[in-house]
């Protein structure tokens, strides 16, 4: 009988206990009252720095590399010298094609008076004219090419890649550089964010710009260029972010940043607080 007075009375102090539990302290709360409206939020997202003017150079014709005079982080001029082939081979194919216009000329030249002096054919006189002007554009063809056995800088910048080294084979139209235009102010922030985000960003839509996470600088820019197709792998859509020309950044090719954008087509919906969500 004293054992189960015992049980009953420890039963009871659980129960009580749970309850309190339960019911706890009340938690004061602000209720606000929902509108309906328009709203548009700041859109955040990251990406890399990069130029629009980003070019892969190459040889004309292919050949051994004979010179390459610049290195990857080489600061360019418009119209530098920054390699060269090995010109003994494009110089033979040269000379063969002068000497094989020269020819096609004394031929043309003996076909001409022979018709003249009624010895030789008009068809005959005719076909000399033919090979002369196959010679006289296989000429122009080589000498085009000799002009790009040499690769010379497009524009002012620098030199982000070497593919080829001296000594190496060099096909035709095979990557030996990649420059960009850094100098020439052409930075912009490329970053990517999602299809609802997409569809809300436009043209023009201003934008704040981090460029470094050490010293937390912001820049105004603004949206220069939005993709019009998903990355195949991502399925995330590009978005450039221009700063604004005056300033001066000290930037390299690939280095991380981040982007918060302003867009200027809004929404029509509820806004909620976050804390209310949290």
């Amino acid at each position: 009988l004293f054992f189960g007075s015992l049980l009953l009375i420890s039963c009871g102090e659980s129960e009580k206990s749970t309850e309190k539990n339960v019911i706890g302290n009340p938690i004061p709360v602000t209720v606000i009252e929902l509108a309906k409206g328009d709203f548009a939020s700041a859109i955040s997202a990251s990406g890399n720095w990069t130029t629009n003017d980003e070019t892969i150079l190459s040889f004309k014709v292919g050949g051994i590399v004979s010179k390459i005079y610049v290195e990857e982080g080489d600061q360019i001029r418009k119209g530098q010298l920054l390699a060269a082939l090995n010109l003994t081979e494009i110089e033979a194919g040269l000379s063969q094609a002068k000497i094989a216009f020269a020819k096609a000329e004394r031929d043309y030249g003996r076909a001409s008076r022979l018709y003249e002096d009624s010895v030789a054919t008009l068809e005959q006189k005719q076909n000399a004219e033919t090979a002369l002007e196959i010679a006289k554009e296989q000429l122009r063809a080589i000498e085009f090419n000799f002009q790009f056995a040499q690769i010379r800088a497009s524009q002012n910048g620098f030199v982000l890649r070497k593919f080829l080294n001296e000594g190496q084979q060099a096909s035709a139209g095979s990557p030996v550089f990649q420059t960009n235009g850094a100098n020439d102010d052409s930075w912009v922030l490329e970053v990517a964010v999602n299809d609802l985000n997409w569809s809300l960003i436009q043209e023009g839509d201003s934008a704040q710009i981090e460029v470094g996470s050490k010293t937390k600088e912001f820049l105004a820019g603004n949206v220069s260029r939005k993709s019009q197709s998903a990355d195949p792998v991502t399925g995330a859509f590009s978005i450039e972010v221009a700063p604004e020309k005056s300033e001066k950044l000290n930037l390299a090719s690939g280095m991380f940043g981040r982007a918060k954008i302003f867009p200027s087509r809004q929404d029509n919906g509820w806004e909620i607080p976050y804390e209310a969500l949290l």
